[in-house]
C-alpha cells in the first residue's frame, strides 16, 4: 500500500475506526481501494523493452502479410 495523498503528497493516515486513510496535509479522505485507483491511475504507462519488442514484430507482420 502507497502512504502518500495522490492530491499534496502528504502522509497517509488509517484510521481503523471508519476503515478509511486520511492525510495529514490536506484531509483527503478515502479507502485503501480508491487509495490505490487514485494511484494507478496516476501512474504513467510505461511499456517495457518486451512490450516495444512484441509491437514491433506484429506491425512486422501485418506489412508483411500485406505484400503477399
Amino acid at each position: 500500500m502507497v502512504n502518500y495523498c495522490p492530491e499534496c503528497g502528504g502522509e497517509m493516515q488509517y484510521i481503523s475506526l471508519t476503515k478509511h486513510y486520511v492525510c495529514k496535509g490536506c484531509g483527503l479522505s478515502c479507502t485503501g481501494q480508491e487509495l490505490n485507483d487514485y494511484h494507478d491511475k496516476n501512474r504513467p504507462e510505461e511499456e517495457t523493452e518486451e512490450d516495444q519488442k512484441a509491437a514491433r514484430r506484429k506491425e512486422y507482420l501485418k506489412w508483411y502479410l500485406s505484400k503477399k
